[in-house]
């Protein structure tokens, strides 16, 4: 049975400042899907049918930054007010990941000082690539080690690929996904998870390929690392998933048998995921008998309330 309160971590905004800013540069997609109509009012319409109390919203691919800092930095600042305006308006039904404009790090650390310290974000979004710069760079220690400062939850959200597309197959189909496990690869690789623990990595769309490939890529990192694959496995499990576009009984044995104990979250990846989508993955959770229903009820709620106190 559905919970009638779900806490949806992987659900988009689109300010309408930010689409016609992408628009300027000749910009009318997200990895191939054309951008979607958005509205609050929209947005929390949808939430009630599909059993959503609250969203944690996001700014999506490309994000903020287009290649000219000072414009990034302008850009992030406007996104973030417009999402803590919607968060002040509903508390209850909103919250929002502040978006960052990487790869400029000074930037992102004056973004991550306001959108914590002046408007109550409840976490970051960083994308898994920004300009090629892959989530793990050394150039990135200084912000990971401010949002570890910050105990912050931080959700990493695919983009595409740092090289050219395969013609016919939309980003969003297989490159996100290989763009996601690029980025967590390039985390365990240079130790983030352990050498910063406060910072708690949200996953999108079920952490990619990590789950299922979890120990060929912990032994590749053996062979690159020294280390030994067991602690690899462990630092691959302490991240955190969302089930936006995974949720089904072929996906979730896999999911479940990886990831610790109250890491796996609910996700729509609406609007990009148009509402039908999500009706059909809200579906084959529904229709996972693996699940008994206080694990239903974690997923649903109950593991997010843990990682955001205040909803609970």
């Amino acid at each position: 049975m559905t919970d009638p309160a779900r806490v949806d971590v992987h659900q988009h905004v689109l300010p309408p400042d930010y689409v016609r800013w992408l628009a300027g540069h000749g910009i009318h997609d997200s990895g191939g899907r054309p951008l979607p109509e958005w509205s609050a009012d929209l947005a929390l319409d949808v939430m009630d049918r599909r059993s959503i109390a609250t969203a944690i919203l996001s700014v999506t691919f490309p994000g903020v930054h287009l290649g000219d800092d000072a414009e990034a930095r302008e850009m992030a600042g406007r996104v973030n007010e417009f999402s803590a305006g919607l968060v002040r308006d509903r508390p209850d039904r909103f919250g929002f990941f502040a978006s960052v404009p990487l790869p400029d790090v000074d930037g992102a650390l004056d973004a991550v000082a306001h959108a914590f310290d002046d408007l109550s974000a409840d976490g970051v979004v960083l994308l898994a690539n920004s300009a090629g710069t892959y989530l793990g760079a050394e150039e990135l220690d200084p912000l990971m080690a401010e949002l570890d400062r910050r105990s912050a939850v931080v959700f990493v959200h695919p983009a595409v690929l740092p090289g050219a597309p395969v013609p016919g197959i939309p980003p969003v189909a297989a490159d996100f996904l290989l763009d996601t496990t690029r980025a967590v690869v390039n985390l365990v690789r240079r130790e983030i998870p352990s050498r910063f623990p406060r910072i708690r990595f949200v996953l999108a769309h079920a952490g990619a390929f990590v789950p299922y490939a979890a120990h060929r890529l912990a032994l590749a990192l053996s062979f690159e690392t020294g280390r030994e694959i067991p602690s690899l496995l462990e630092e691959l499990r302490s991240f955190y998933f969302d089930i936006a576009l995974s949720g089904t009984p072929d996906t979730l044995p896999s999911l479940l048998a990886f990831a610790r104990p109250g890491h796996v979250l609910y996700g729509s990846d609406w609007p990009l995921a148009p509402e039908p989508a999500v009706a059909y993955f809200d579906q084959q959770l529904a229709s996972y008998e693996g699940l008994d229903p206080d694990r239903r009820r974690e997923i649903d709620n109950g593991n997010a309330k843990l990682l955001f106190p205040r909803l609970s």
